[in-house]
């Protein structure tokens, strides 16, 4: 495993293969420099921010790139605050809603672009549930085999944290809740095996449609002049979703005695 990289039960495939080790290469650089982990995350903001404004202007082969770049900045950050030891509640939220900012503008350009507002609305909804699913999914996972949940960083409350963590509770916990509680109640409700409900199986089906594999969708889309297609591409994930669900419950169904 890279040093500092995070530990996962399941790892999102393309961030093992590829971006991950250039993340590395990043952090090896920075770290005798005063650059901060926060640094990296306004950096790689704005720099999605900038992929959205030129696929707004139909430049889909600089945005593509500006985004695989944000992917490996994105990886850094991380990887140097748990090298250096300044993970930070203030950092984890302001990742969090800063990646929730640059995807809306994203799918925002996506809009313009094609000028399917609707379908790019209903994607970015699609997008967001799956990215939920996988933060929530992990986290049952450990319930479930009784390991102890990492813990989060705890700061003072003062200044821009307060507002960070009002965020957090409008737009992420909801979320959060409504997916703990379906998957709770089905797993209860069904009388289904919580460590094949919840097994890396299970978790590879959401860890692979993560950040940085939608990004890199969206890049490869956007390098062959696609953007519509990157929509449809999401869109199937809601069925995608649904057959998954549909595998998990028959597969984690006790046989009878």
């Amino acid at each position: 495993m890279v040093p500092g990289a995070k530990a996962r039960p399941v790892q999102e495939f393309l961030n093992v293969l590829l971006f991950r080790p250039l993340a590395h290469l990043v952090v090896l650089l920075l770290l005798p420099t005063p650059v901060r982990p926060h640094h990296l995350v306004l950096l790689h903001t704005l720099l999605v921010l900038l992929a959205a404004w030129l696929l707004w202007q139909g430049q889909g082969l600089p945005a593509a790139l500006l985004l695989q770049v944000k992917t490996v900045l994105d990886n850094a950050d991380g990887q140097l605050a748990r090298l250096r030891k300044e993970v930070t509640e203030l950092g984890r939220y302001l990742d969090t809603e800063l990646d929730l900012l640059g995807n809306l503008f994203l799918f925002l350009a996506l809009g313009a672009r094609t000028g399917a507002w609707e379908t790019a609305l209903l994607a970015f909804l699609v997008f967001t549930l799956v990215q939920s699913y996988d933060f929530n999914l992990e986290r049952l996972y450990r319930e479930a085999r009784g390991a102890v949940l990492p813990e989060d960083p705890q700061d003072r409350g003062e200044g821009a944290l307060w507002l960070l963590r009002a965020l957090y509770r409008l737009f992420f916990l909801p979320q959060d809740r409504c997916i703990r509680a379906l998957e709770c109640r089905l797993q209860a409700g069904l009388r289904l095996d919580p460590l094949r409900f919840w097994d890396e199986a299970a978790l590879a089906g959401v860890v692979n449609l993560g950040l940085t594999t939608q990004l890199f969708f969206l890049g490869l889309f956007l390098a062959l002049d696609q953007p519509r297609a990157y929509l449809t591409f999401v869109l199937l994930q809601a069925l995608y979703l649904g057959l998954w669900y549909l595998w998990r419950i028959a597969r984690s169904i006790p046989s009878p005695r």
